[in-house]
Formats: C-alpha cells, sequence, structure tokens
C-alpha cells in the first residue's frame, strides 16, 4: 500500500546530525516523520497519533525575521543559530543557564546536568548577558535556567539584575527542592522580583519521583507550593511526560492544580523528548504525542476540559504546542476563557512578532501570581456588579493548560525549528532555539551546548 506523503522538510540524521530531506507520511490517524542518512540508513518516528486530525492543527502566521541577525546563513538550518536571517520567529522566552550544577541525577533530563564541573557565571558577567539579550531581542520574558539555579545563594542577585533591565517576567525552572525546604529563600526571590516558578512536577504518587527523579519527593513538592503561595509568587506545573509511567495522571494533576487555585496558575506538560539524559533509542512505543495528550486531558478529566478549548499556537510553530485558559467559578465549576477551536481556521494570519508580543503578554499576564487588588477592583467610575466580578475572578482563578512537544535529532523539523520563540541565550549574545541548543544524537553528541560548557553534557 502506497502511503500519501503529506509534505516535504529537512531534519537532521540521529547518528550524524547532518541534514538531510524528510518526508511527513500518514498512515491512518498517525503522521511519521521520515528520512533517509546516505551513511546511516532510513530512520521513521511517528510524531502526531489520532485526533484532532494534523492537518486541522494550523494558526497561519506570517514569517517575521530577526531585524539585526546575529550570525551569517552559511551552512543552513540548524548550523547557523544565532539567530540567522532565515530564523522565522522572535524571541517570546529567553532561557538563560545561571549553573550547570544540579542536586538530582534524573533519568530524563534535557539538558543531561550534574556532569559537569564549571564554575557558575558570576554576576557581572550575567548582568552583560542580560545586556546583550535586551539590545538582540528587546524585553522578552526571561526563564532562569540551569543546572538546578537554586543552589546559587545569590540567585535573588541575579533576579533583581534581570528585572533591572526591564524584563517584564522573570520565571526560575526549578525542583523545587530548596524552595520546599528554606521558606526564607522563597522569601528572598520574591522580594527581588521573581513572578513565577517553573516547577518540575511529574505526577501525584511517588512511585512516578522514583522511576524519574530517583527517588520520593512528591511531599517536598507541594511544600514548595505552599512557601511560593505564602510569598506571592506564581507556579506553573511541569509534567514530563513518559508513556508507562505518569501519563494516566494526567486528570490527576490538573485536578491537583485546581485544588491549589490561585497560588497554581497554570499545568504545563511536556511528552518526553529523547535528547539530554535517556536511557535508550526511543521507538514509536516510547512517544506521546500531542493529540494524544489533548485526548487524555479531555477524557481524564471526564470532559471539564474539553479538546475543543485547547488551541494551537499563535508564536510557536502550530505542530509544537497547544494551550487554553480556564477559570475556576465560586461554585467550583471549572469554566473556558478560550474560544472553540474549529478544525478548520478561517482566521487571517497575523505577524511572528504579533504572535510572539502576545504570547509574551499572556505569560506575564496569568502565569505571575495575581494582584491582591485586580483591574477590575481598581477600575475607575461606577461599577458593573457581576461583569465586574467576573473580571475579577478570572483574573484571579485562572489555570493555564498547556502543552510543548519539544524535538529530538529523531523527531526534527527545521520547518518547525525556524519558527521556534523559546531561545537559550548564550554569553556571547547568540541566541540559540531551545531544540537546536539541547538536541543530541544517537551517542549523546550535541550541536550547540557541549561547544559551550566544554564538556560532555
Amino acid at each position: 500500500m502506497i502511503e500519501p506523503v503529506l509534505s516535504e522538510t529537512e531534519s537532521i540524521c540521529p547518528d550524524c546530525l547532518t541534514v538531510i530531506p524528510a518526508r511527513r507520511v500518514a498512515r491512518g490517524d498517525r503522521i511519521y516523520l521520515r528520512k533517509t542518512c546516505p551513511e546511516h540508513g532510513t530512520f521513521e518516528s511517528v510524531i502526531w497519533r489520532g485526533p484532532p486530525a494534523f492537518s486541522s492543527w494550523v494558526r497561519p502566521k506570517i514569517p517575521s525575521h530577526p531585524a539585526v541577525p546575529s550570525t551569517p546563513v552559511g551552512k543552513g538550518c540548524p548550523h547557523d543559530c544565532g539567530l540567522c536571517a532565515e530564523h522565522r520567529q522572535h524571541t517570546c522566552t529567553a532561557l538563560v543557564e545561571v549553573t550547570l550544577r544540579c542536586d538530582g541525577l534524573c533519568n530524563f533530563c534535557f539538558a543531561d546536568t550534574g556532569r559537569v564541573t564549571a564554575a557558575d557565571p558570576d554576576p557581572e558577567t550575567l548582568g552583560k548577558q542580560f545586556d546583550r539579550l535586551l539590545a538582540s531581542s528587546g524585553p522578552c520574558n526571561v526563564q532562569l535556567s540551569g543546572g538546578e539555579p537554586t543552589l546559587r545563594d545569590d540567585l535573588p542577585e541575579i533576579v533583581r539584575l534581570a528585572g533591572s533591565r526591564g524584563f517584564p517576567f522573570i520565571q526560575v525552572n526549578t525542583n523545587g527542592l530548596r524552595l520546599a525546604g528554606d521558606p526564607s529563600y522563597v522569601a528572598s526571590l520574591a522580594d527581588a522580583g521573581l513572578d513565577s516558578v517553573f516547577l518540575q512536577f511529574d505526577g501525584m504518587t511517588d512511585d512516578v519521583y522514583r522511576k524519574l527523579r530517583g527517588r520520593e519527593m512528591l511531599r517536598e513538592k507541594i511544600r514548595a507550593i505552599d512557601n511560593c503561595a505564602a510569598h506571592g509568587v506564581g507556579v506553573i506545573l511541569v509534567a514530563t511526560l513518559v508513556p508507562g509511567i505518569n501519563t494516566d495522571q494526567i486528570g490527576a494533576m490538573i485536578e491537583f492544580a485546581v485544588r491549589e487555585i490561585p497560588a497554581v496558575r497554570g499545568v504545563h506538560f511536556q511528552p518526553v523528548s529523547y535528547f539530554g539524559r535517556y536511557p535508550r533509542k526511543p521507538d514509536d512505543a516510547d512517544r506521546f504525542t500531542i493529540p494524544e495528550t489533548i485526548t487524555e486531558i479531555e477524557k481524564q478529566t471526564a470532559g471539564k476540559i474539553g479538546g475543543k478549548h485547547l488551541k494551537p499556537p499563535g508564536c510557536e510553530n502550530s505542530w509544537c504546542s497547544f494551550h487554553g485558559n480556564f477559570f475556576l467559578q465560586a461554585d467550583g465549576e471549572l469554566k473556558p476563557l478560550t474560544p472553540e477551536r474549529v478544525e478548520t481556521c478561517g482566521c487571517a494570519p497575523i505577524s511572528a512578532a504579533e504572535g510572539a508580543a502576545r504570547s509574551r503578554r499572556f505569560v506575564s499576564r496569568f502565569w505571575a501570581a495575581p494582584e491582591e487588588n485586580g483591574p477590575a477592583s481598581a477600575r475607575s467610575g461606577p461599577s458593573l456588579g457581576p461583569w465586574d466580578e467576573f473580571l475579577s475572578r478570572a483574573r484571579t482563578h485562572s489555570l493555564s493548560i498547556s502543552g510543548m512537544a519539544f524535538q529530538d535529532a529523531w523527531t526534527l523539523d527545521l520547518e518547525r525549528l525556524k519558527d521556534c520563540c523559546i531561545h537559550v541565550a548564550l554569553a556571547d549574545g547568540r541566541l540559540i532555539p531551545f531544540c537546536a541548543h539541547y538536541i543530541t544524537d544517537s551517542s549523546g553528541r550535541s550541536l550547540y551546548r557541549n561547544a559551550r560548557a566544554g564538556a560532555s553534557a
């Protein structure tokens, strides 16, 4: 049987990282990325499994290239990242790695941290890095990452440094262990201007943490949330979804998040990608795709969160992610703020730059802890009664449900990579799309991160 080829793109060989042609191939309701390396043979990986249809998951955009590219176009994507003139999206969120140290050795880690010995960049160096980032991307959102950023005692100073440059939203990517055991540290981060914590949170039972993170830690995760709530720092729960380990706990994690509103501002699901540190080469049974995640959200919440209210992004490539926004009514019912998705998008395309700007504003508004007196209560003029109450509660009791499928060497689609809006900021001023920065081949070799770290991280 001849399988229809939906479209053609480019990818890389998982064994040698050479750029090679690739095809998106349909097999029933499954979509595969198929590619052949002249030296290492043919590779095929599932990238979409089940409804909604791959062809319907679109949101048209007009590409917007960097105003001042940092690197020339020479070898082509993904070898010219910096950003180069062929990149089609601006920075929404910039990751700044403030340490390569880590206090864990997780079985799954996109950065493969804890194996490299390298000095942490000092505040002066980071200040210059923030200046370069601001010059190249403007006031984007900043996520302080690593490694485990909370191993730095001076992390509050780094938060303050970023805030002094005018970045509107500052988040820390963390396992939460120090936040759980050191409330005064959380207070110092809040005082420095930290808006949000991107908290590793993989499930509601400790067997999940033993398998993914090496030990039990659910109680510590909950204490971290409590400490952040006490000091006005918003929390996004971030779950790495691994088939056979925690995909059956999607609904339980959402139910927990609803109970923790307004301290918890969202749940962000990341179907596992095989780069950095992982146990073996993946096959299709190891994959969990965007449509499967959406289907399980609806199924495991008994329809309280419907798939029709989870939509393609307006910032990154449509096939990379989904999002929806909801709010908890006073009667305990969860209501969608996001309009229903239609299978055929008749909307006019927006510029990629505007999509990035909208995404930055959304994250800054809804992922931070709500102000005690929100916009509705601060309104001058006559009260609008129930409408004011609705606006206020929608602000304080909102919950973002989102997901992002990062690409690895087997699934990398260069069309998607060119639309990336999550960039890793390097000390020399370059901005590397997230998947390009962390991607590793079948033997663990990377394109960018090893060269920066000076070791096999």
